[in-house]
Parts: C-alpha cells; structure tokens; sequence
C-alpha cells in the first residue's frame, strides 16, 4: 500500500521538459511544466526587449517573474509552456535579426506554440497569457482564436503605446530634460517616420534605438481596447496597484472595452508580479531579486479563471 502511494504521489509531481515549435527558419525553444494529463495548459508570453522564457532580461532585471509563476501554477496542477521569442536566446535560430519583427509575427508565433502544445498534450486549446507588451502579442492572436481557451492579460497596456511611453517618461522627474525631444520622436514613429540617431540625446537611445524602430512603428499602431472589444473567448485582466510602468487605469480601459472580461486588481503588486510599495527605489528593487515569490494573489487569480 505504502509503495503504492508514493509511485501515485511521484506521478502527479510536475515534471520540466524542453519543447519546441516550428518557427520561421529555425525553432522556437521554450520549457514546459507539465502538471498532468488532464491539467490545462498556460502558455506565458514575455514583455518587451530581450525579456527571456524565466522573465529576465540583460538590461538588467533578474526577477524570474515567469518561472516562479509557472511553479506557482504547477502547484495548483496547471501546466505552463514559457518561451523565448524569435531571435532571442534558445529561440536564436528562428530569424536572423531578432529586431525584425512585427506583432502579427509574434502573434503567429504564439499559433505555432499552441500547436506544438496541443500535439504534446492533447488539449483541446491552451490558455495564452501575455505579461507586458506580451499582452497586445496575446490580443492579437486571439483574434484567430483556434485552439486559444482564453486570453490573460498581466500588467498589459490598455492604451495605444505612445500614451503608455509618453505617461512613463513624465511619471519619473529625472526626465524631465528628456521630455521634449522624446515627444518629438514619438510624433514622428507614429506616423511611420524613422528618427535618425543623431536627432536623439544619449539616454532616449536605448529606447528608440534605430535597429527598433521598425518594430516600434508597427508596436504604436496598436490599439489594445480594440482588440479586447473584438475578442470572441474569455478575457482576464490581471493588474497590480503599485506597478510603475502600466497603471490601474490600463486595466479599467480593457476591461470597459471587453465587458464580459474578468478584472482583478491586486493591491501591493508591482509590475514583474511581486510585493511592493510604491516607492520608486524599493519597488524596483524587486525587479533584481528572484527570492521574492510571485505574489500568491497573482497566481490564485489565473487559477480560478482557468479551473474555475
């Protein structure tokens, strides 16, 4: 009876695996958790920039947002896929340049991984969860919705990005001498016209690098409300209070854009999904500790909406 037990208890524990995916000239790479055989399956799509499958990102953020959110699922017997995108890291082979992208080639990334998911697993859809810029990504596939259960949107913009740059730079006083020719440079990149290098003070370069702008263009003519409104599965809004980087009213936007959408505040959340006050220094303190857990509010959220 005993030996019995424990071979049950060693079946149901999670097990992590590589998995790939068919990508345009080489594979997307990406790291399943695997919660059981009949567990739903949540795919985790990263935020912006060379963010990685674990939530991290050379520029440097070390939180590992994404891998202590799949472990707090695995727990409540959800299987999560995490990925690299296209260019980037163990998905380096897919395209050559990774900054040659659009979001319609992200989206139709995330239709590859849904596939490969659903021929591992044998689920009928998978649940797609975009964190950050990689809630548009999320939005914008689900307008084909084949084989996606729902979409859950995680500290995402609710506006067009522009007003999300535009209110970022002038939430932080440090940027003030920055302001007018970073408005400058948006006016520009949202009709469609690149800014030189040169036209650009130093510290706005990382931001509107030339080799981005390309994706930049294509990334301001988004309109996230509109893609919520056009949505035909279930929508959840998942927004932390003291993020610094989207706001509460970003998630009351999507929400009043897609009514049967669920929205879920989370008091003391910050943007990378963990404890934190609203203090400049010590919220972005978090974004470089990975001891911090996820906060549990976060994970029992995404939960109750894919095993309700």
């Amino acid at each position: 009876m005993l030996a019995a037990i424990t071979a049950l208890a060693f079946a149901a524990a999670p097990v992590t695996t590589d998995l790939t995916a068919p990508g345009p000239q080489g594979a997307l790479a990406g790291t399943m958790i695997d919660a059981g055989k009949s567990s739903p399956v949540v795919l985790i799509i990263p935020g912006s920039g060379p963010t990685d499958r674990d939530g991290n990102s050379p520029l440097g953020i070390t939180a590992a947002s994404y891998r202590l959110l799949a472990k707090g699922l695995a727990a409540k017997g959800i299987s999560t896929v995490r990925v690299d995108k296209r260019g980037m890291f163990g998905s380096k082979a897919a395209i050559p340049d990774p900054n040659a992208v659009t979001i319609a080639d992200y989206a139709a990334d995330v239709h590859a991984w849904v596939g490969a998911i659903r021929q591992r697993t044998g689920q009928r859809c998978v649940w797609v969860l975009g964190h950050s810029e990689g809630g548009t990504v999320a939005l914008a596939a689900a307008q084909k919705p084949d084989g996606i259960c729902g979409v859950i949107s995680v500290s995402a913009s609710g506006r067009r990005l522009g007003d999300t740059i535009r209110a970022q730079l002038k939430s932080n006083p440090a940027n003030v001498p920055l302001l007018e020719p970073a408005m400058k440079a948006l006016d520009e990149l949202e009709v469609g016209r690149r800014v030189p290098a040169e036209k650009l003070p130093g510290p706005l370069l990382g931001l509107f690098a030339p080799q981005v702008q390309g994706y930049l263009i294509d990334l301001l003519a988004q309109d996230p409300p509109k893609l919520a409104a056009s949505l035909k599965v279930p929508l959840l809004i998942v927004q932390g209070e003291t993020d610094l980087q989207t706001s509460v009213e970003d998630a009351r936007l999507l929400a009043a854009a897609q009514p049967k959408a669920r929205l879920v505040m989370v008091p003391g959340v910050n943007h990378v999904l963990k404890a934190a006050p609203l203090d400049r220094t010590a919220n972005l303190a978090t974004y470089r500790d990975p001891s911090l857990p996820v906060a549990p509010a976060v994970v029992d959220a995404i939960a109750e909406f894919v095993k309700p």
